[in-house]
């Protein structure tokens, strides 16, 4: 009996320490968002800075993407940004990849001289287009995202580059807008931007026109899970400079930090935050001086997956990756040089997002059966599932309402209305669906074993 009362308080406490941990980031996000909002004008901001903006290599690793490399480089062709190149990546894709961006963008194979700061698997050849004297093309053996992305690095020009997924819709200031911490702080190295989801949305020459929602609820629910991950999550940590994951989608780095940093890990599947959290490690035990922030404006939209084995697939890698990317940077919990990123984000991310699929999944399964079996008191059920699913609700909506306040991407009401209900459902079995995918995604890391490219099924659809 005794075991049953401390698993109950267990539990217990997990969800009310999840709950208030969620709604300090959610205040804070509140607070940096309006303060945002009045300082960033969009109009007053391109007016700052449109006089001086600083070089930006593009960087775009493919990997059998047919349906939608030709039109994410037409679209990053026509950013509207002062001096910046495309290099595309084509890692060992077995797809007419290559091919199509051969013929859409008169390829032409030429000697390319660099120096190889970062080890690579071997290139096979340098192509630049005839067509655009911005736009180069890599083709390599396969190697993994993390590969492709450092033989890039390698051969890029500028002092900042942006890692984009081939699948990925940048709005045409994006750049303007995502590049404006490093003007206004010279120690920033790394800057992420909201992710929006694309399906349903009207895109007409590469570039989306109109917002709208997808028929699909299970697409629905991962624009509500984007909303709260972005607008709160990344919002919550950024004043802290404590943000641990900054999108693969779309990020902007400062080359020489990352390649200090060793490049992005080969041996991972979650690259993109585990060359965050390293940098961290690496500029917080030299004692170095640096920011990493969050852009909370809509700058990049994104394909999500339409069905439930490509999102299994998605949610595990992400989990493998989230737990590789901790375990690998360890140091950095409680280290007296690590500050917030030790002593707040990375406690938090350990608790509540490492193992918190173990406990949820396990906290669920206990209370119900305890509770059909008369071993958990009813108001010990009460209370758990109002703390799971009730404040799952008031965080959805309360994305919504800064949503509708800040940006108002979905204006129209019948949109704001099905998002509300969607903010609800969620709550009601898919939120537990994605937490056991999670929990086989933890289990996949402890047996060990690398994933390969995340390939899922690109529609692309959407797309005019």
């Amino acid at each position: 009996m005794k075991v049953l009362i401390i698993l109950q308080w267990i539990f217990l406490l997990y969800m009310l320490g999840l709950s208030l941990s969620y709604l300090i980031l959610n205040l804070i996000s509140i607070v940096t968002i309006t303060r945002y909002m009045r300082s960033h004008r969009l109009s007053d901001f391109l007016e700052s800075f449109s006089d001086y903006e600083l070089p930006i290599s593009i960087l775009v690793p493919a990997y059998n993407e047919e349906s939608t490399v030709e039109s994410t480089v037409r679209s990053l062709l026509q950013l509207s940004y002062s001096e910046f190149e495309v290099i595309v990546i084509n890692d060992g894709s077995r797809d007419r990849t290559l091919s199509i961006l051969q013929e859409s963008f008169g390829l032409v194979k030429v000697p390319e001289a660099y120096q190889q700061r970062l080890p690579v698997k071997t290139i096979r050849g340098f192509y630049r287009s005839s067509y655009y004297p911005n736009l180069r093309v890599i083709d390599k053996e396969n190697g993994g995202k993390s590969d492709a992305l450092n033989s890039a690095i390698n051969t890029c020009r500028y002092p900042l580059f942006c890692s984009v997924d081939a699948d990925s819709i940048l709005q045409r200031d994006s750049l303007k807008r995502v590049v404006q911490p490093f003007l206004e702080n010279p120690l920033t190295v790394a800057v992420g931007g909201t992710i929006r989801i694309v399906n349903g949305s009207t895109v007409e020459g590469g570039f989306l026109t109109k917002a709208g929602l997808p028929g699909k609820m299970l697409v629905r629910f991962q624009i509500i899970e984007y909303l709260r991950a972005f607008l709160f999550g990344r919002l919550g940590w950024s004043p802290l400079n404590a943000i641990l994951i900054i999108s693969g989608a779309f990020g902007l780095f400062r080359r020489e930090q990352v390649i200090e940093a060793g490049g992005y890990s080969t041996d991972t599947v979650g690259e993109d935050m585990e060359l965050v959290v390293r940098l961290h490690r690496m500029l917080r035990l030299k004692g170095q001086p640096y920011r990493i922030t969050f852009v909370p404006d809509p700058i990049c939209w994104t394909e999500a997956p339409e069905d439930l084995s490509s999102l299994r697939r998605q949610r595990s890698r992400w989990q493998k990756g989230l737990a590789e990317a901790l375990s690998k940077n360890i140091q950095l919990l409680f280290h007296p040089r690590s500050g917030t990123v030790g002593w707040l984000a990375f406690p938090f991310m350990i608790i509540f997002e490492w193992f918190g699929p173990v406990v949820e999944v396990v906290g669920y399964l206990f209370v119900l059966f305890g509770f059909l079996t008369g071993l958990v008191s009813p108001l010990v059920f009460v209370i758990f599932f109002t703390l799971a699913l009730g404040f799952g609700v008031l965080i959805s909506v309360m994305a919504l309402l800064l949503e509708i306040i800040s940006y108002r991407i979905y204006s129209e009401p019948r949109q704001i209305l099905i998002l509300f209900l969607t903010g609800i459902l969620e709550n009601f079995g898919y939120r537990q669906l994605i937490s056991l995918w999670r929990l086989e995604g933890l289990v996949k890391w402890i047996k060990g074993g690398k994933l390969q490219w995340g390939e899922m099924v690109r529609r692309a659809d959407w797309q005019k």
